[in-house]
């Protein structure tokens, strides 16, 4: 990989795990209701969820998909609903202290686990794999995995710590409850490509007629 191709990365992964997406939302909720403390693994596991992720469309996975459309369909619709009920837990979560284990934040494997059913996260490595690992040599697939770890992990850091500053303006349960309601309804919102790009789309307009569809038109002769 060049230089100038590596630049190109490093600036696509800050893009895209520094943006608002399934993850960041549930980092700042989660370093809102635990603190950045308790968030950790939490951090820790989304980064190497998407490594992993990103190597394995770099080494071959992503050929599968491609023979196989399905099991992406079937990955998306399941992500999707499984978003759909970490919104309603964030919606109906009561925040914590960090002395109270009633509630608990996402562990490194639940992480690690959900990108893969992360509709964005699958958009990121198929992006990664298909535009930045242009000879395809294993150095090249895990460097760019690395890369991806060490820019994503202090984005994902940045959303949980600004959560964990949210903390002091959120200690009254109605206002604590308004955020987790926002927060909830953004996570909803971030479905939005997925069910954007499963729309059918429209039936062309018919086209005009072309002139050999139009009835002949008679010859006439002219005799001398």
């Amino acid at each position: 990989m060049t230089a100038q191709l590596l630049l190109a990365f490093v600036l696509f992964a800050f893009a895209t795990a520094g943006t608002p997406g399934p993850n960041n939302m549930m980092l700042l909720a989660s370093g809102a209701n635990f603190g950045f403390r308790r968030t950790v693994l939490h951090i820790l596991g989304i980064s190497a969820g998407l490594g992993v992720m990103v190597a394995a469309m770099g080494l071959g996975l992503g050929g599968v998909f491609k023979a196989f459309p399905v099991l992406h369909e079937v990955l998306k619709w399941a992500g999707g609903a499984y978003m759909l009920w970490l919104a309603w837990k964030i919606a109906t979560a009561k925040g914590v202290t960090d002395k109270q284990a009633s509630s608990k934040p996402m562990t490194f494997l639940q992480a690690a686990a959900f990108q893969w059913v992360n509709p964005k996260a699958w958009a990121m490595a198929l992006t990664a794999a298909t535009t930045y690992m242009p000879d395809g040599s294993t150095a090249g697939v895990f460097l760019v995995a690395g890369t991806f770890m060490l820019v994503g992990a202090p984005c994902s850091a940045a959303w949980a710590g600004f959560g964990q500053g949210m903390r002091r303006f959120l200690d009254r349960p109605p206002v604590l409850r308004a955020f987790n309601l926002t927060m909830a309804a953004l996570l909803v919102v971030s479905l939005y490509p997925l069910v954007v790009e499963a729309r059918p789309a429209r039936a062309p307009k018919e086209a005009p007629r072309l002139l050999a569809d139009l009835p002949a038109t008679p010859r006439w002769s002219s005799r001398g």
